[in-house]
């Protein structure tokens, strides 16, 4: 199974001990770092920077070169380093049509490219899913430089790949619902198929319960009898979630128990980022 490109270098470190692997998730809107100890299962390091508006490809990079030599942990040769490309330049194209020397046409229709943007794409693991994407090129050329061998992956390929997991595979379509600070992803699948993946921006729960409800309306789902998970950023006193509840009778928050080892302090934060506690 393809992926996503892959970077290779050699790593003269041969110390076996090497067992940490360190893990960013970048976007124009913050940046999150993790560092896990694999062996213990133990996060070393956990922690996000929102920015206060949402800042240019060379901004983002100050931003994680700052922090990276802010903190002695990030001064080491890592066994595995991951980096997962967080935005909306991004498409889901059926195997059976793609061509990887059409990458740009997948993409010129639905996002904002430009000539020389570099365009590359992950296969999800199921489905024959192909999915075409722009990341940021400019920290992979910081991460090659400074840790050798990475690997790198889009948002989206690790939500909808992590929820095929989760599904149940049943004949009914199943709503999911990854909210975020501002935004949300909603992914529909049936019979371990793709049905739907989209993004929404939302500012108040009105929002967030009309994109859900319109969802359904466009895929003819009851919102009486469809089941409507909810993840991420929220619990069963937030607003979103009794909004959500008002119009969808079947309703659940995913309750994941981690199954790392971390600071109480930090259990919260690592827990709502749902892709990155799914892929370290």
């Amino acid at each position: 199974m393809e992926t996503g490109q892959r970077i290779f270098q050699t790593n003269n470190n041969t110390d076996s001990t090497l067992q940490n692997k360190l893990s960013i998730q970048v976007s124009l809107s913050g940046l999150s770092f993790c560092v896990l100890n694999k062996p213990s299962k133990r996060i070393l390091h956990h922690s996000y920077i929102a920015f206060n508006k949402i800042a240019p490809p060379i901004e983002v990079l100050k931003q994680l070169k700052e922090h990276l030599s802010s903190n002695k942990l990030f001064q080491q040769d890592f066994k595995d380093v991951t980096v997962i490309h967080d935005n909306a330049l991004a498409t889901l194209v059926p195997k059976s049509l793609f061509n990887k020397n059409n990458l740009s046409d997948y993409l010129k229709f639905n996002s904002k490219i430009l000539n020389n943007d570099f365009i590359t794409f992950d296969e999800l693991s199921q489905n024959e899913i192909i999915n075409v994407y722009v990341p940021y090129v400019n920290i992979n050329n910081f991460i090659f430089d400074t840790y050798g061998t990475f690997e790198y992956n889009h948002y989206s390929t690790l939500l909808i790949n992590t929820l095929f997991e989760i599904h149940d595979g049943g004949a009914n379509a199943s709503m999911y619902v990854n909210i975020r600070s501002n935004h949300f992803e909603i992914v529909i699948l049936k019979n371990k198929e793709l049905i739907l993946f989209n993004s929404f921006e939302y500012k108040t729960e009105e929002d967030f319960v009309y994109y859900i409800l319109f969802t359904a309306e466009q895929l003819l789902l009851d919102p009486e009898t469809f089941p409507l998970t909810l993840m991420g950023k929220i619990n069963k006193n937030d607003a979103l979630y009794n909004a959500a509840y008002t119009y969808v009778r079947e309703v659940s928050i995913y309750n994941q128990e981690t199954k790392f080892m971390l600071k109480p302090e930090d259990k919260k934060n690592f827990i709502q980022n749902f892709v990155l506690q799914n892929n370290l």
